[in-house]
């Protein structure tokens, strides 16, 4: 594994992903295709909160698209805090974006803090262990190995929902 390469795939799947997300709406950004989905949502108190379970519900439940961009945007920052940064932030301290432009410009601050932490590396620095947020030690070049898989996965899935919108919507073009 050498940076470049793992930058290459890194920045692959990163740019489907963001693609998919050109021209979301709030609406999209919250549609339930079914029933029960995990989602973005208001707390009694006026905080925004995403739906979460530990340990992961067996079936896991379908989410939204709102969902699955503020996943991926939480995981880059935690992977970056604990591998890279302070490992001082937790989960309870990460803002909750509540809109399609939002959501969309945190994944976008998660993906660059990691793209300047893989930048800052040489070959030789990726067999570094680095913490995770929930204490593992793993080589540096898991980190980034592990969120090209996460955007090329919930990419995926993101795409499938915004096409199933779209259809829903009988707005086919």
């Amino acid at each position: 594994m050498n940076t470049s390469r793992l930058s290459f795939m890194m920045e692959a799947a990163w740019t489907t992903l963001r693609e998919r997300l050109n021209g979301l709406t709030g609406e999209e950004f919250f549609w339930q295709p079914v029933p029960g989905c995990w989602t973005v949502h208001r707390l009694a108190d006026g905080r925004w909160t995403v739906d979460y379970a530990s340990p992961d519900p067996d079936p896991p439940p379908c989410t939204t698209i709102g969902w699955r961009i503020l996943h991926v945007a939480s995981c880059k920052i935690m992977y970056h805090e604990y591998a890279f940064g302070a490992a001082s932030l937790v989960w309870d301290d990460l803002p909750v974006p509540h809109t399609a432009a939002d959501g969309i410009a945190w994944l976008e601050e998660g993906h660059s803090l990691l793209r300047a932490d893989l930048a800052a590396l040489t070959d030789a620095d990726l067999d570094r262990p680095v913490q995770t947020n929930w204490g593992e030690t793993w080589p540096a070049w898991r980190i980034f190995w592990t969120m090209t898989e996460h955007d090329a996965y919930h990419g995926g899935e993101i795409g499938c929902l915004r096409d199933l919108y779209r259809v829903m919507r009988g707005n086919e073009t």
